[in-house]
């Protein structure tokens, strides 16, 4: 949460590391406090994919060359599709032994061992989703994630939903006042928070119903949101 006083108060000097202490604003009538959160819906500019692979061998050794070897052949494809090394980040890599379990007996045997690789991509042309999912499995990605769309430049849907919010705001206060009996109000202070919301319901991924088609899996970028939660206090006055 971002906290911040407005020019109604006058900061102290401070020495070099001391902390500013919170300063209480005095009010002379009823003080009102509301939170108000507001929503802006925006085309994401970007989607999160992750995709990775998982082999089993006899032996760790084995595994880990195994599946080092089918994340180069994974992350060459994502290259020569045009994604930037600075969008392609590991996100996962695990080794674990793997046993078989006989519900007869009870007793587990030993059957290799299982790694899983995991990388996030960012995608920052949303058209060529459905073209890169397709292609990784091509390349021989087993999981895959996604895409989870994102607005990445979200600067100008912030300050909407800020505007908003406070607009919001300070009618509900001056409508508490009116029915309080005062004429006006005074702002005392404000404090924010962001969220981002996932797309709408309408947005989801249209797999291809022919597993074998020619076609790409249609993706459906939709909408998502971000919104902006602020709270206010506000003085009554006559």
């Amino acid at each position: 949460m971002i906290r911040f006083a407005i020019p109604l108060l006058a900061a102290a000097a401070m020495a070099p590391g001391a902390q500013a202490a919170e300063v209480q604003i005095a009010s002379q009538g009823p003080v009102v406090e509301l939170t108000v959160n507001e929503i802006v819906h925006r085309a994401p500019d970007v989607a999160q994919i992750g995709a990775g692979v998982s082999t089993r061998a006899p032996t760790a050794k084995a595994a880990v060359q195994m599946n080092a070897e089918a994340m180069d052949k994974l992350i060459a494809q994502l290259r020569k599709l045009g994604i930037e090394r600075r969008d392609i980040q590991t996100s996962n890599f695990n080794l674990n032994p793997n046993y078989n379990y006989n519900r007869e007996t009870g007793e587990q045997t030993f059957a290799g061992y299982n790694v899983n690789n995991q990388v996030n991509v960012k995608l920052r042309d949303l058209k060529r989703a459905g073209e890169v999912l397709d292609a990784l499995v091509g390349a021989g990605a087993n999981n895959i994630y996604g895409p989870n769309f994102m607005l990445e430049d979200d600067v100008e849907a912030k300050a909407e939903a800020r505007r908003s919010a406070f607009k919001s705001g300070r009618t509900m206060a001056e409508d508490y006042a009116k029915m309080a009996g005062y004429s006006g109000v005074r702002l005392l202070e404000i404090s924010e928070s962001f969220q981002s919301y996932g797309p709408r319901p309408e947005a989801m991924v249209k797999m291809a119903s022919d597993a074998g088609s020619d076609q790409a899996t249609p993706i459906e970028p939709g909408e998502v949101g971000t919104g902006v939660t602020i709270t206010v206090k506000y003085e009554m006055t006559r």
